[in-house]
């Protein structure tokens, strides 16, 4: 069952509207390369959307009606956002959900090291990544220190013109026989993915007799970083011990191809989903059924934390919403979310034909065809999925044919070609309806990730649909 290219429905005004959602979408992703960035500029927009901090309303007391909207932050890393629909919450809500978090490497409590004149942080990779491809690329500073003062300083250094930028240094082919010789994840090891950030000495005055010159001799470049970051930044090395610095690529998302149809960027797994639902999401209107959007950190690695799916975050601020509401208690929780309808978004592989014989081509997604749908997802017989039933497939069928949504089928490759997970399985153990979307990505978790500006679209208008599921 072949589903048409998306591109070949577009006439003008919806042209338009694709160009307008993809550039306000690249300019997310340029400017939001971590999870604490999205969420900051998520509350943003849905406080200029006329959403108000939940907290705030429940210190008031002040009951939520039909028409309102609140938001919820999870220790600035993850973010619910809520409509109230005109039924009651009882009868369940319409859920998107999507991550913010993406692989890259973060930055070791204690990383900062000179050799041989050269000064490195050591690094601890994040999530599922090739190592091999994130040497000898260009590379920025993202993140947060706090201090024992309890102030935190923000980071980012690496995307403005003139900002440095750092790198991890590769081994010339001239001297690399025996590199080449080894396995593709051994070419590049966790330890050796050290980002070099300096080369330039301090000159020490030759009457340097205290400990902290001392220091400067034995390590003068590592005196001079360390310099740096105390001069620009107000920070310590000891104040590294409590930061969560992430290493990402340099540089902004970018067209791709000579027709412009395609977006080059990092991150795109899985804030492709997280922008579009939050687009869907504030430009919802008079909602019948609540509308609920997450965005939740930590799925890379499991969705564990504090600030992943598995924490009781969802719940206890639904629980919060509904007593405000006033349809409070265990038992109303419970309804609501057993009566409840989700999205759950994230990235799909999409057909590479360089790639082909790790795909089953009729049962893949491909560039340009729309919203993918993934009944179930896991690997080695579905092992750690979310499997759809068939009654939710006909109604999402039914809602993005009556929608005129441009969408598609998939599973993760062949069979027994790999395979992983979202969110579904989590958010489906309180018994709701719950089923994997997302949009197809080329080159997915490597630092640069290749999308169809068709599909961003297509996404943003199947999430828009859903929520107007009664």
């Amino acid at each position: 069952m072949e589903r048409p290219n998306a591109w070949k429905g577009y006439g003008e005004e919806q042209l338009a509207a694709l160009n307008s959602l993809c550039e306000d979408y690249k300019t997310f992703i340029s400017d939001n390369k971590t999870e604490r960035e999205c969420v900051t500029a998520s509350v943003e927009l849905a406080r200029a959307a006329g959403y108000e901090c939940l907290d705030e309303r429940i210190k008031s007391g002040e009951p939520l009606k039909p028409g309102d909207k609140v938001y919820a932050v999870n220790r600035g890393k993850s973010l619910m956002l809520v409509h109230l629909g005109t039924a009651p919450l009882t009868e369940g809500v319409n859920i998107l959900g999507a991550h913010v978090d993406s692989p890259r490497l973060d930055v070791k409590q204690d990383p900062v090291e000179e050799k041989n004149e050269l000064v490195t942080l050591d690094t601890h990779y994040y999530g599922g990544i090739k190592k091999y491809q994130w040497v000898a690329m260009p590379l920025a500073i993202h993140g947060v220190v706090a201090k024992k003062d309890g102030s935190v300083v923000n980071v980012v250094i690496g995307e403005k013109a003139d900002d440095p930028v750092f790198c991890i240094s590769d081994l010339l082919p001239h001297l690399g026989s025996q590199q080449m010789t080894k396995k593709a994840t051994e070419v590049i090891e966790g330890e050796m993915l050290d980002v070099l950030v300096g080369n330039r000495p301090i000159v020490v005055s030759a009457d340097a007799d205290d400990d902290k010159d001392s220091d400067a001799e034995k390590s003068p470049v590592k005196a001079g970083v360390l310099g740096i970051l105390r001069d620009t930044l107000g920070i310590d090395e000891e104040d590294l011990l409590s930061a969560e610095l992430e290493i990402v690529p340099a540089g902004a998302a970018r067209d791709l191809g000579l027709d412009r149809s395609m977006i080059l960027g990092y991150g795109q797994d899985d804030r492709v989903c997280a922008y579009t639902s939050l687009v869907a999401q504030l430009q919802c209107e008079a909602p019948a059924r609540t509308a609920v959007t997450l965005l939740v950190d930590k799925e890379e690695i499991g969705s564990v934390g504090a600030t992943g799916m598995t924490s009781h975050f969802f719940e206890d601020a639904m629980a919060e919403v509904l007593e405000l509401a006033g349809e409070g208690g265990a038992l109303a929780l419970r309804r609501c979310l057993a009566r409840s309808n989700m999205l759950s978004s994230d990235v799909s592989a999409a057909f590479d034909p360089a790639f082909a014989s790790v795909f089953e081509p009729k049962n893949s997604c491909y560039l340009g065809h729309g919203l993918t749908f993934n009944k179930y997802t896991g690997r080695a017989g579905k092992g750690g999925s979310n499997d759809a039933d068939a009654e939710y497939v006909a109604t999402i069928r039914r809602v993005m044919d009556e929608g005129g949504v441009a969408w598609q089928t998939a599973e993760l490759g062949k069979v027994d070609a790999g395979g992983g997970g979202t969110i579904a399985y989590i958010l489906a153990v309180y018994g709701m309806n719950v089923i994997d979307c997302g949009v197809p990505v080329l080159s997915m978790h490597a630092p640069w990730e290749a999308t169809s500006k068709a599909d961003v679209y297509e996404a943003y208008r199947g999430y828009r649909e859903f929520l107007k599921l009664a």
